[in-house]
């Protein structure tokens, strides 16, 4: 091992370590019974509430602030962490790596800690150049990462080169040997330019070089995150299938491995959810191969994806009001930012709502909610029925 690799933290989130974890915080008071889900059959308990990095400008007094909130979330009991390889200009990576050392530094097991990037938009390292095409002809296409043919929005690149090169640009700026899951981020923002078919192919060998990661241990599990193709109703063109995502994963395990029989590690989907955004829950879109239509949240369930939300808070709207039934049902709960967090994670189906959080002060809503165990279903349900 180099010496650049060998001052990577080993290890990876692992069924003793979380369930370990996840009993000293509820025994300690930091969580309440219920706020850690089980990831599938791998018996991982990861906390329902995660920290996510994307907001805030790209400055240093940012990043250490980022670091603070990252450390401090996971030494109190929140152990999902996710960033993304574009997220302010790329500096979120290295925030979030300077927190996950100082966590364990304080005695936070590595494999306690469910450390999670994505890839696919441009990262554009030191801010936006003012010469975007010149840009990309250099660090890009004589890079041999991608074409200009392969770039949709003209900021997302979805090439097994581009995409291997932000796993291990996350790998290396978070400072761990192994990610805990990668994601592609927005597949579906190319099915307007190339159209679904295509797109689909362009995964397919992002898919493979995933599977090859995780082989080579850069990797656990992947998956996809989001905007509009789970949600969507099946005829739009955006509309992305969980279960067809399943297939491509199963396909890519098989080519990697040349054995049939061979299982995917596709195993982690995100979408939006939120009080005003509930299409994961209440839009019943995904044929599953398993005789019936279900919800994305129900597909997830029956296909075995852990299921996370993005945009909790709905940009930050939801931290200053809630719904109606929200706002009366959860009224013991200290805010709206509270409300809207525990709304998230009493979902059925949902295993962990993120929280882009960029200031230590936002973190105390997320502590102070998973001190409260979340809703029973039949009380979250009648919320949907009074609204």
């Amino acid at each position: 091992m180099d010496s650049a690799a060998s001052a990577l933290l080993p290890g990876y989130a692992n069924a003793k370590a979380t369930q370990a974890y996840a009993q000293a915080h509820v025994e300690a008071g930091d969580a309440a019974e219920g706020h850690y889900s089980d990831f599938m059959r791998a018996r991982m308990r990861l906390s329902s509430l995660g920290v996510g990095s994307f907001g805030g400008g790209a400055e240093p007094a940012v990043d250490a602030r980022i670091a603070a909130v990252v450390a401090e979330a996971l030494i109190k009991g929140i152990n999902v962490i996710d960033t993304g390889a574009h997220y302010r200009y790329g500096r979120s990576l290295a925030a979030v790596g300077a927190g996950i050392r100082a966590a364990a530094a304080q005695g936070v097991p590595r494999e306690a800690m469910f450390l999670m990037s994505k890839g696919g938009f441009l990262t554009l390292r030191g801010g936006m150049p003012a010469d975007l095409p010149a840009w990309f002809e250099r660090e890009i296409v004589t890079a041999g990462l991608g074409t200009r043919d392969d770039l949709a929005k003209g900021a997302h690149l979805l090439t097994p080169a581009y995409i291997n090169y932000q796993l291990e640009l996350s790998r290396h700026l978070m400072g761990v040997e192994t990610l805990d899951a990668f994601l592609v981020d927005q597949p579906e923002v190319h099915i307007p330019e190339i159209g679904k078919e295509a797109t689909h192919r362009k995964l397919a060998a992002v898919f493979e070089m995933l599977e090859r990661a995780v082989q080579e241990k850069r990797l656990r599990v992947y998956g996809i995150s989001t905007f509009e193709g789970l949600r969507v109703e099946t005829d739009s063109p955006m509309f992305e299938s969980l279960t067809a995502m399943v297939g491509l994963a199963e396909r890519a395990a098989q080519q990697v491995t040349g054995d049939a029989r061979a299982r995917h590690h596709f195993k982690i989907a995100m979408l939006p959810f939120n009080q005003v955004m509930s299409e994961g829950f209440t839009r019943f879109n995904t044929a599953t191969g398993q005789g019936n239509v279900a919800s994305p949240l129900q597909a997830a369930y029956q296909l075995e994806i852990y299921m996370m939300a993005s945009h909790t808070l709905f940009k930050g709207h939801l931290a200053d009001q809630s719904v109606g039934p929200v706002a009366e049902r959860l009224a013991a709960l200290a805010n709206p930012a509270q409300r809207a967090m525990q709304f998230n994670r009493s979902t059925p189906g949902l295993g962990t709502a993120l929280i882009g959080i960029s200031s230590p002060d936002h973190l105390s809503d997320v502590l102070a909610t998973a001190r409260v165990s979340p809703m029973p279903r039949k009380d979250y349900l009648a919320m949907y029925q009074k609204a």
